[in-house]
């Protein structure tokens, strides 16, 4: 036998074992049953409405499984267990959340489902003039337990019971915010003025952008599995999403909802 036929008797044996491990990986995927996906109420991104969770996360994430050719059991949870249950548990996805370096070892992330834009907002009548996050230490700020907001402001010296107020769902701080019982509320600005709206009221005219928070504004939401997720799990995750941006599925996704 040549080495000729040697050589090309190899490439052939190589590349059918190459078809039969993506096949497999593939069936490993698909024969995984429904993924359990977490979220938390925050619309306009993810809600629940009519017993079905939606939203601009939900779509896209929905969007991403109909490319793998899998199914989502979706759950809405208090955002300090939907983090801890995805953070601990393999295999468990989460959305719609922001990457900071204090999140970044805790979570395999897939990638970026819709765009943030963080502020700490007073009402507009009350007339607040913050130059700094140093000026609203003396002030009373609301917060999620878990969340982004309440985590960034830990990291800068706030305190849980001194000048931060947490609150197990943004709803409760609007509440708070309107009766005075808070001076600022640190919220995207897509989801405070859908709460203002869902209030009845006019956000341009409730809302006072009285900080801008560039820090948690440059990246936009994720979706996420915890840390101990295999490799394996996550690749064809970010993979769909990835062919999701480059086809223009992801951007008319996100306009929809703009």
């Amino acid at each position: 036998m040549t080495v000729t036929r040697i050589f090309g008797i190899c490439r052939r044996y190589l590349a059918c074992m190459a078809g039969l491990f993506v096949g497999v990986a593939g069936v490993s995927v698909a024969a995984a049953g429904p993924v359990r996906v977490l979220t938390e109420e925050f619309p306009p991104y993810n809600y629940t409405e009519g017993g079905k969770i939606t939203g601009l996360g939900t779509e896209v994430v929905e969007a991403v499984l109909q490319q793998l050719g899998l199914q989502g059991q979706f759950q809405s949870l208090p955002w300090a267990r939907a983090y801890e249950t995805a953070s601990n548990v393999p295999g468990v996805l989460i959305y719609s959340m922001v990457r900071t370096p204090e999140r970044e070892k805790r979570f395999k992330w897939v990638g970026v489902i819709a765009p943030s834009e963080y502020y700490l907002f007073s009402l507009a009548d009350k007339g607040l003039a913050i130059t700094s996050l140093g000026k609203a230490q003396g002030l009373q700020i609301g917060t999620v337990n878990q969340s982004v907001g309440e985590q960034f402001l830990l990291s800068r010296g706030f305190v849980k019971g001194k000048n931060l107020q947490a609150s197990v769902r943004n709803e409760l701080n609007y509440e708070k915010l309107r009766l005075g019982h808070i001076d600022l509320w640190i919220m995207n600005r897509l989801s405070a003025y859908h709460l203002v709206r869902q209030a009845g009221q006019d956000p341009e005219k409730t809302l006072h952008k009285a900080l801008a928070i560039p820090e948690l504004s440059s990246q936009g939401y994720y979706m996420a599995f915890g840390a101990q997720t295999p490799d394996a799990t996550v690749e064809p995750f970010r993979k769909a999403l990835e062919t999701l941006q480059r086809n223009g599925s992801l951007d008319r996704l996100q306009r929809k909802w703009q």
